[in-house]
């Protein structure tokens, strides 16, 4: 039996190869992977004993040879086949053992340039890896160095791998090469690429086996970014405490983190079922919490606490008080720690406030595919607003329309926030229509609406949503316009003296 064997990544290498050797094969190596082996002391058979030709190129060309492939592909059933290699002096090769050049671990080095990136895309590996497992009824292929011991243990006890195992083998090869391809595809089309991609290539590392998906009926798999921009991400965060974070954690953290970007002074998101149910600022930390759990002091319990300062002992304290899934932050003090860690359940996680964000595509699944978008991260200020009244907005009501705007924007269509500078007041989410946003956020609201202002992620269709906040007392309201009725929307505003911004920006969140 013939092996041959040649990796970038040598992690349980030598082992590995000598249980082969133990089990009767002779091993055929290249370059870097046979002077390990050799150093080893693990008889090897040079690549060039095989192909009678030697490496050149620098080694880009050393294994693209007949009888390589030949070896390789050749159908041990096949009468003809196995005369060929006969007549011309090839080998079989039962066993391939290849993982690739680390395109990868390249292009994630700042370090590194195109031609670096270039010459990292291994040509000769994927054909290996390609051509054994295409014959994998004969042949096994071998491309994680996870699958050592139990190639081995197959070996071991019976002589030979299963066909079974070859087929799962033959599997994750493809996958891996697939993978592989994609993220070349992936980094050379943002590079160099001047026309748009008519095929989308995707690939993720396996990150987690969660319980279950959104019910208890569904399973769930958690994948990372193979090649992730930035540290600002869940899947980048660091996990203090607290058990494995579910389907369901995940998305609405996520979310929490979408919204807590938005905000630049000490603030708390608490987030609850992909809506912000409760958004606070203040000069303090703990002040900003005091402001969010007034905004819902009701639907925070269980929620999802995202703070964009360090935790102190202070908050950490209140929060302890209630009930809370996830608490997520920059860092915890010591002291905060150990209060927060009182709670066995509570998942604390800490994140990379201060990694660069660049925008990534959002990829939504569709039945039969996929949707892909920009990120909604368009950068938004005041100035850039027309004002459609004749009242205008004080300097303070502006600030509190900024909140108000930067927090309707995480909020499920048809969306409603109204708020004061400090926080939000009330919030309507994921109504059929915008009306009825605007009464759950004013029943929120309660008395703190007199004076408060208000935010629509989109426009309004009718004067219906101006008149209400009218009656309840809402002095300001900002919302995208665009709508072929907007002048009765500013007659109503202008008839009951509120003051109205159109950003000419909507905001769906569907």
């Amino acid at each position: 039996m013939r092996a041959l064997v040649s990796v970038s990544d040598k992690t349980g290498l030598v082992p590995f190869v000598q249980g082969l050797v133990a089990a009767g094969f002779e091993i055929v190596s290249t370059g870097g992977t046979k002077r390990v082996l050799d150093e080893a002391g693990v008889p090897t058979i040079g690549i060039e004993e095989v192909t009678g030709f030697p490496e050149i190129l620098d080694g880009r060309v050393k294994t693209l040879h007949p009888k390589v492939h030949a070896g390789l592909l050749a159908r041990r059933n096949r009468e003809d086949d196995m005369a060929t290699l006969a007549e011309k002096h090839i080998t079989p090769i039962d066993l391939v053992c290849v993982n690739l050049y680390p395109f990868k671990e390249t292009i994630e080095d700042q370090t590194k340039d195109l031609a670096d990136a270039i010459e990292n895309i291994d040509i000769g590996g994927p054909s290996m890896i390609r051509a054994a497992a295409k014959n994998y009824q004969d042949v096994t292929v071998v491309v994680d160095n996870a699958d050592y011991d139990r190639v081995l243990a197959a070996i071991k006890e019976d002589g030979h791998t299963s066909l079974a195992l070859r087929a799962d083998l033959m599997a994750k090869a493809f996958r891996h090469t697939a993978a592989y391809d994609a993220v070349i595809a992936n980094y050379l089309t943002k590079r160099l690429a001047t026309t748009e991609a008519q095929s989308l290539t995707l690939t993720f590392d396996k990150e987690a086996t969660l319980r279950y998906g959104e019910n208890s009926h569904q399973k769930a798999t958690l994948y990372r970014d193979a090649v992730p921009t930035t540290n600002f991400s869940l899947l980048q965060a660091k996990q203090l405490h607290g058990k494995q974070l579910s389907y369901n954690n995940i998305k609405d953290a996520d979310a929490a983190m979408r919204t807590i970007r938005e905000f630049s002074e000490p603030t708390v998101v608490a987030m609850k079922h992909m809506n912000p149910c409760g958004i606070g600022t203040g000069e303090t930390l703990e002040t900003a919490w005091d402001r969010a759990y007034k905004a819902d002091s009701v639907s925070i319990f269980g929620g999802v606490i995202a703070l964009n300062r360090p935790v102190d002992l202070a908050t950490a304290e209140k929060m302890h008080q209630i009930f809370l899934e996830i608490i997520i932050a920059p860092s915890f003090d010591d002291d905060a720690l150990a209060v927060l860690e009182k709670k066995k359940n509570v998942r604390l996680l800490q994140v990379d406030f201060d990694a660069p964000e660049e925008p990534e595509p959002e990829l939504v699944s569709v039945m039969g595919g996929l949707l892909v978008q920009d990120e909604d991260v368009l950068p938004e200020k005041t100035i850039d607003w027309t004002v459609a009244t004749e009242v205008q907005p004080t300097k303070e009501q502006l600030a509190a329309m900024m909140f108000a705007w930067r927090a309707v924007k995480h909020v499920k269509s048809n969306a409603i926030v109204v708020a004061n500078g400090e926080r939000t007041l009330g919030v309507g989410a994921g109504q059929p229509n915008r009306i009825d946003s605007l009464k759950i956020a004013v029943k929120h609201a309660g008395e703190d609406v007199k004076g408060a202002v208000m935010a629509s992620d989109a426009f309004f269709p009718f004067d219906d949503c101006v008149k209400f906040a009218a009656e309840h007392g809402i002095k300001a309201i900002v919302q995208p316009g665009g709508s072929i009725r907007d002048q009765e929307s500013i007659d109503a505003a202008n008839a009951a003296g509120i003051a109205m911004a159109f950003t000419g920006v909507r905001h769906f969140r569907h």
